[in-house]
């Protein structure tokens, strides 16, 4: 694999996308997954083990919390991060432990520190609609690097899209660097948020965009 995604999913989205017992879902952008562009996984005998990551798991359940269900002794979301992508991301040495795999990219999303810097550009949940231009615009000044956004189309009648995930690439290295292919990399990262038929997709720049405050 080439690069590394950094996702970030609005909590309020995935609850809007599923009709499951989501309970006041988060009001802050949370961890769905470190992944390397490449999507098997990568080594099925290697099981997850929560007790590895027992020093991590009052962030974990703060900044990557299993949205759709509510219960904190909840650790399927975690095992089938680690399962489908944390095994293929342990080639690199940095991230060759369950510990040091949700670590790190506690680590990279305290880094990255979404939630303040769209609070700094005026993005922040609302009932009218935003630009995607201007959240791609904010992002692009305040990173120097183009994430990947990710919305759930409007439904029948509706004129909006919303907002559903933000992903940011990294080197192997652990730099910030474009989301968009470069030569001779292939770049057809599903969203691997697919909930019952509604599924997200990259955002259209024109359409308006909705950034929910809570679910409807």
């Amino acid at each position: 694999w080439k690069k590394l995604y950094l996702v970030h999913h609005w909590p309020v989205t995935v609850c809007k996308m599923s009709a499951n017992d989501c309970e006041h879902p988060p009001e802050y952008w949370t961890i769905h997954g470190l992944w390397p562009d490449k999507i098997e996984e990568c080594n099925r005998t290697w099981h997850f083990n929560v007790t590895e990551i027992k020093d991590l798991l009052s962030d974990m359940r703060h900044y990557w919390p299993d949205v759709l269900h509510s219960s904190l002794n909840r650790t399927q979301f975690w095992k089938h991060e680690w399962e489908k992508h944390g095994t293929c991301a342990a080639t690199l040495a940095v991230l060759n432990s369950q510990k040091k795999y949700f670590g790190k990219a506690l680590e990279l999303y305290h880094h990255v520190d979404l939630n303040s810097c769209l609070l700094k550009a005026g993005i922040k949940p609302s009932s009218s609609y935003y630009e995607m231009t201007a959240i791609k615009e904010a992002l692009t000044r305040f990173y120097g690097v183009t994430p990947k956004i990710q919305c759930l189309p409007p439904e029948e009648g509706e004129k909006a899209q919303t907002i559903g995930q933000i992903e940011f690439c990294f080197t192997k290295e652990l730099q910030l660097r474009n989301c968009t292919a470069q030569k001779g990399e292939s770049d057809p990262m599903p969203a691997d948020l697919k909930l019952g038929t509604e599924e997200l997709s990259v955002c259209s720049d024109t359409l308006p965009t909705y950034y929910p405050s809570e679910v409807e």
